[in-house]
């Protein structure tokens, strides 16, 4: 009897555990469904307010043109989001005559690049391309801006007897430098009013004449025959004649302050090299700008200063780019207000490689702390802004394996996520789909706007060129931004822009500019 009553109260422990476990199991599953469900609501409306339907993108489209219009019409930036300049580096190179080799350097931060390469007109591709890269010593780096000047071309003078002009090449007279100066993504460089600040000299402020005038006297002391001298004169109130054109930071305003210029022109001469029908170029990296030709006439803020016909570049500063049609999200929002520069470059915010990786980490971090994606404690490592960059969010959203095994291994390396299901890599996939298409199609609306505004759609071809990491590398934004264009126009009027990749390669644009020829004004 005791066996049986001993039995009976084991096998009803037994039961009693059985079923607690069973409720357990059931309570965390159900918990697991809900969180899992929570997450799917999240990115089902993360999902709608980043779409980016055609319609959409025309408004976006035709926004821009608008602003485009204002901006080169009047100085008042309450009338256009953009604040779009004339540039230098007009009249561009023809791809017919640019004949020899060709030099140029771009001044970095801590670094000088020089490159060159021989020409051989008829749109023929370069040949004998050389590019070197030469760190700036501290001794320099405290001296004077002259000191600089004489170190640029003693390593002109190394590269150029290492690449040398042909025999029947040699310039009778001298020849023009290619000169570009960048700031690097710590503003390094800066141009105010006619000054340049480059703050990691001890010398750190230059006049623009001087820079010109202390290269020159440097590349002759040297005795090279390079000169640095007017890419462009379309100015007449000018006092001096200037061929330095920056990658950012330097202008030319009605009053005739020197202020902001961006290397973007560079590719843009590469382009009109290569291909007449080239009208634009399109940086898309870290950072992203575009620049295009049209005429003097489209121009009546500057009519006074412009010559009363020809061509000329302009840059948009596109970044700045603002209006109620972009799909912005809550989590554009937080990273806008959280940035060095609330309320300005919002169009930049959502389309380049300096923020795509940010939005997918805010995103995964409402998913962390609301329906405990990764656990149910968040990843420290997870919290820490612009730890995602844009390279390691492409190699998760282009990640074919079958269980996303490069998704797994990028979170564990960045945030130290282990541990993760199938569906959660998933998840975050398609977190980076979502950031992709929508910053890809923005700027696919972009490329529509220039061609429109320049009224090119409907019967002329109009090549656009592509440079940086993000269209070069990212293969699925560059596929998004091609159908998205593609989508706006359709089959009728898609053949009419030919959007492709930079032919010189980056770098190249110093020399493309020194190729240029110099209009007799």
């Amino acid at each position: 009897m005791k066996q049986q009553v001993a039995l009976a109260a084991v096998t009803t422990t037994a039961a009693t555990v059985m079923a607690v476990v069973a409720l357990v199991r059931q309570y965390w599953k159900a918990k697991q469904d809900r969180q899992w469900g929570k997450c799917q609501r999240i990115l089902r409306k993360f999902s709608r307010d980043c779409s980016t339907p055609v319609p959409k993108l025309w408004q976006v489209a035709n926004a821009m043109v608008s602003d485009m219009g204002a901006s080169l019409s009047s100085s008042d930036e309450a009338t256009s989001s953009l604040n779009m300049f004339v540039s230098y580096a007009s009249p561009l190179p023809t791809g017919i005559n640019e004949k020899g080799m060709y030099y140029g350097v771009n001044l970095r931060q801590t670094k000088i690049l020089m490159v060159c390469g021989r020409l051989q007109g008829k749109n023929q591709p370069i040949s004998d391309l050389y590019v070197d890269e030469v760190p700036i010593p501290s001794s320099v780096m405290i001296g004077t801006s002259q000191e600089l000047y004489d170190y640029i071309a003693a390593e002109l003078v190394k590269f150029v007897s290492a690449h040398p002009e042909k025999d029947d090449e040699a310039p009778a007279n001298d020849k023009k430098l290619g000169f570009t100066v960048s700031s690097g993504d710590d503003q390094s460089t800066a141009i105010s009013g006619s000054n340049i600040k480059l703050k990691n000299f001890a010398a750190d402020t230059t006049g623009v004449k001087d820079l010109i005038t202390g290269m020159n006297r440097a590349l002759e002391k040297h005795g090279l025959k390079l000169r640095v001298h007017a890419l462009v004169s379309i100015f007449t109130c000018l006092h001096y004649s200037i061929n330095i054109v920056y990658k950012r930071h330097f202008r030319v305003d009605s009053d005739s302050r020197i202020e902001q210029v961006d290397d973007i022109v560079g590719n843009l001469a590469g382009g009109r090299y290569y291909d007449k029908d080239c009208v634009a170029a399109i940086t898309l990296g870290m950072g992203t700008n575009a620049a295009y030709v049209d005429t003097t006439q489209s121009a009546p803020r500057w009519h006074d200063s412009l010559p009363k016909k020809g061509e000329i570049v302009f840059c948009m500063e596109w970044g700045n780019f603002n209006t109620c049609h972009l799909p912005i999200t809550q989590y554009d929002t937080s990273l806008d207000a959280a940035s060095s520069n609330p309320g300005h470059r919002i169009f930049e915010k959502m389309i380049s490689g300096m923020y795509l990786g940010e939005i997918v980490r805010r995103v995964l971090v409402r998913m962390a702390q609301e329906a405990a994606l990764f656990g149910q404690s968040v990843p420290p490592k997870l919290l820490i802004p612009y730890l995602l960059r844009s390279p390691d969010m492409a190699a998760m959203h282009q990640d074919t394996s079958e269980d996303r095994e490069v998704v797994h291994e990028k979170l564990k390396e960045i945030f130290g996520i282990t541990n993760l299901t199938t569906m959660a890599r998933e998840l975050v996939a398609e977190v980076c789909d979502i950031v992709t298409e929508r910053g890809a199609r923005l700027a696919g609306a972009g490329t529509v706007a220039i061609v429109k505004k320049l009224g090119r759609i409907a019967n002329r071809r109009s090549v656009i060129i592509m440079e940086g990491g993000l269209y070069e590398h990212y293969r699925i934004f560059r596929n998004y931004l091609h159908s998205g264009v593609w989508e706006m126009l359709g089959n009728e009027l898609s053949d009419n822009i030919v959007v492709e990749h930079s032919h010189g390669g980056a770098g190249t644009g110093p020399l493309f500019l020194a190729a240029s020829p110099t209009p007799d004004s």
